[in-house]
């Protein structure tokens, strides 16, 4: 999350999105490109990513075993050959079963093992969103801190996101109110309560800060 004292600082940062970050940096309160690494390499080891996929595809195939590697590709959001190469691997390893079914099909049955398989990676991804969760909820209790000691009363949340979720929860044990969230693609839509604005229309609105909660 980056901070912004006024429309004008926001507006002149934006226009060299790519060096915000660094530019910014004295007012800098939790990037959001590198929150989960921060918190990878300050609080906790994060969850192996071919482990988060082996889950994913686990579940898919729990829920749905006639689903083809392309619609496995489209829900897990990964190449077709990748998939291919992630269920040959899995089911090498006994975690399902192949079976051919008419019209160049196949069904995966979960087998046993992969059942096991599936509840400790469950497990494992629980305890990862908690310590992820409980990390950002800690960084941001402090910087929130630090911006009432500096006299902020009222912000503004740029970006509509899990991060700006958490954000919001943190700011309750606060005096800050957010007054606005403000998202160019989730305009007309509701946040917590709150209708999603325009960024253009920033320039009206009545605020100390802007949260970049991307």
């Amino acid at each position: 999350m980056v901070i912004y004292n006024s429309y004008v600082t926001y507006r002149a940062e934006l226009l060299c999105l790519a060096k915000l970050f660094f530019l910014a940096k004295p007012l800098s309160t939790f990037p959001p490109s590198s929150i989960k690494k921060q918190l990878a390499l300050n609080i906790f080891q994060p969850m192996d990513t071919q482990d988060i996929r082996t889950l994913k595809l686990l579940e898919e195939i729990d829920k749905d075993y006639t689903q083809s590697q392309r619609d496995l590709s489209s829900k897990l959001d990964i190449s077709l050959g990748l998939v291919n190469s992630f269920v040959k691997r899995l089911a090498n390893k006994g975690y399902f079963k192949i079976t051919a079914l008419p019209k160049n099909r196949v069904k995966y049955i979960l087998t046993p093992k992969g059942a096991m398989e599936k509840t400790r990676l469950t497990y494992q991804y629980l305890q990862y969103s908690f310590e992820l969760y409980r990390g950002a909820r800690r960084n941001l209790q402090k910087h929130f801190n630090e911006l009432v000691a500096q006299g902020v009363k009222r912000v503004v949340f740029y970006g509509v996101s899990e991060i700006a979720e958490i954000a919001y929860i943190s700011l309750q044990e606060t005096a800050i109110k957010m007054v606005a969230i403000v998202d160019e693609k989730r305009v007309g839509k509701i946040f917590l309560g709150n209708v999603v604005k325009d960024p253009n229309l920033l320039g009206s609105l009545s605020f100390d800060r802007i949260l970049i909660t991307w």
